[in-house]
């Protein structure tokens, strides 16, 4: 007695063992794929890539080391300052949040918001973080 069974993807019927599921590799990955587009993002996923955009951004607009930009400027590009991997503070009090390697303060001057865009250095490191 023989089974007729089609591919999960492309409809096409299976030939071979009574288990099989799709016809190529590549029928396998392409249903997958659109498993994982039809589930809601990950909570994980839109940390990491909101991430991955500040970074980013903060590495495009920070070519020198140190540099003030527009809160207006990165804000419209995407950047959200809540998300952040780890702070630094410095002898003054102020208070440095970093995306990986690149930290910004938000500052305001002359009634306009800014941010201070820095790279971190490795001095940081040994500075207590409290």
């Amino acid at each position: 007695m023989r089974f007729y069974k089609k591919c999960l993807y492309c409809q096409e019927e299976l030939v071979g063992r009574t288990d099989k599921k799709f016809c190529d590799p590549q029928c396998k990955s392409a249903y997958q794929y659109k498993q994982a587009k039809e589930q809601p993002e990950r909570f994980y996923d839109r940390v990491n890539n909101q991430l991955k955009l500040n970074r980013k951004i903060l590495k495009e607009y920070n070519k020198g080391g140190k540099t003030t930009v527009r809160s207006s400027i990165i804000i419209n590009e995407g950047f959200n300052p809540k998300f952040f991997t780890h702070y630094w503070k410095n002898k003054k009090g102020d208070v440095y949040l970093f995306v990986f390697e690149y930290g910004f303060l938000k500052i305001q001057e002359h009634k306009v918001k800014k941010y201070v865009l820095i790279k971190w250095q490795t001095y940081m490191e040994n500075q207590n973080l409290s």
